[in-house]
């Protein structure tokens, strides 16, 4: 054979083995992790596999604090939904469950996508992925080979690979100290919300009402400030049911720095239990605070003065 013929040939198979190997390198693979994207809004649709690894950068997890159980307001998402070919029916009531077995987790891949509950996905945040609780939910996850324990927030769902049980977020595996492993053998159980904060909050008023979970807030005209209370204050809502009140402020307090309580009335021979911010300084303050109540999605506050 001529040298020319060699060097075209040995060309030839270089190329050849090039188009391979991107070939594969592009294939869709199963993550570690197993886990696949989904669609926000809490209606997963078609997915496909994906890589997925650990973040390039690293932070100390041991200084990220444990997701903080959070009375819910509103409906949760708990509706039926399909993926690869299979029906899941998410439980209505995640506060007594309890399971053993096998948890993932994961990472880069879906780092600042949208999560089931339309959440965005941040691998350092303490959440995590489960298939039938409803969202949002709190978990404590026990690895049960160290013993070590967190509490997430549950706002996605997966993992749909292989029959393990929970997908934690990179920092949650980190934390638990399986994140090298892969996978971990642990204990999930619900939180109670309410009952966590009446037990690890002090300040938290106990209320003898029931909680009002899947059902929406009867949100009621402002009333007026009462006499000798002067300023500005926003009023986020005023309920008849005194829990619901309560859930309100708590969430109020995971978002804005503002002195939030929680006032009574009478009206109409029944007690309103009003959410109210303030006092606030200034009436450009207040629009402040309206407006990041607003992309907070917690609702337009009415502003009140009293002189």
């Amino acid at each position: 054979m001529k040298p020319a013929s060699i060097s075209i040939l040995r060309t030839t198979l270089c190329c050849a083995v090039l188009l391979v190997l991107t070939a594969c390198s592009s294939s869709p693979s199963t993550s570690p992790s197993g886990t696949v994207s989904a669609p926000a809004a809490g209606a997963p649709g078609p997915v496909r596999t994906v890589h997925d690894g650990p973040p390039s950068y690293m932070q100390d997890v041991s200084q990220i604090p444990d997701a903080v159980p959070v009375p819910h307001t509103g409906r949760y998402k708990a509706a039926p939904y399909n993926v690869l070919g299979r029906d899941y029916n998410p439980m209505q009531d995640g506060r007594d469950y309890r399971e053993e077995g096998t948890a993932s987790w994961y990472g880069t891949k879906f780092h600042g996508q949208n999560t089931a509950n339309g959440e965005l996905y941040d691998l350092y945040g303490m959440t995590a992925a489960h298939k039938t609780l409803p969202l949002p939910s709190y978990v404590q996850v026990t690895n049960l080979a160290n013993n070590r324990k967190i509490i997430v927030r549950v706002n996605d769902r997966g993992p749909f690979y292989s029959d393990r049980i929970i997908d934690l977020s990179y920092a949650a595996a980190k934390k638990l100290g399986y994140a090298d492993n892969g996978t971990a053998h642990v204990l999930v159980e619900g939180i109670d919300p309410i009952a966590w904060q009446q037990q690890n909050n002090p300040s938290y008023l106990v209320q003898s009402q029931p909680a009002l979970a899947n059902q929406p807030a009867e949100i009621l005209p402002a009333e007026p400030i009462e006499t000798g209370h002067t300023g500005y204050y926003l009023q986020v809502g005023a309920f008849s049911n005194a829990q619901s009140a309560e859930q309100l402020r708590q969430s109020l307090r995971g978002v804005v720095s503002a002195n939030v309580f929680v006032s009574q009335t009478q009206q109409n021979a029944r007690t309103l239990h009003r959410v109210r911010l303030g006092p606030v300084t200034s009436q450009d303050e207040a629009r402040r605070l309206m407006e990041t109540l607003r992309l907070a999605n917690m609702g337009t506050p009415t502003l009140i003065t009293i002189n």
